[in-house]
Formats: structure tokens, sequence, C-alpha cells
């Protein structure tokens, strides 16, 4: 199975509903919390192509973004491969 690494917050809306998806699908993933870790924001940021916003979401080496990218690959049937590979 995929390393799935998520930046997140416990508040944001969007992580809660990304995080309760990779869930239901018994994928195991990496909370890198950038609220108790600040210092990670910049990483974050790097690995997203700038994108300062949160969820971003990586299975192995694909970018994928936010929650609404993860669930249109839900949607779109690419969702599980990605996390078999």
């Amino acid at each position: 199975m995929s390393k799935v690494v998520m930046y997140c917050t416990p508040y944001c809306p969007y992580c809660v509903r990304a995080r309760m998806l990779l869930t239901s699908k018994g994928a195991e993933f990496e909370e890198i919390r950038i609220d108790l870790e600040p210092n990670r924001r910049e990483e974050m940021e790097s690995r997203a192509g700038g994108r300062t916003s949160v969820p971003q979401i990586f299975i192995g080496e694909h970018h994928i973004g936010g929650c609404d990218e993860l669930y249109a690959l839900e949607s779109q049937g690419r969702l599980d491969p990605l996390l078999a590979e």
C-alpha cells in the first residue's frame, strides 16, 4: 500500500472530511499537524508547489492536493488504485 501523508489541522472541516474518507478506505496515513509543528508548514508549501491551505495530501510520490481533489479521485474510481500502489 502507498504511503499517505496529510498535512492538516484538527479544526479544519476539509481535513476532517479527508480523514474520514481515508479512514473509510482502511488507509493508514501519517498526519503532520502544522498547528503543532509550525516549522513543517514550509516543508508542506514546498512539497505542494506553494499551496498554503490544508489539507495537503500526498499518496506515494503523487501530490493529490486538498479534500476536493481527494473526493474527485474517489468519484472517478482512481483513489483505490493509487492507495494500492
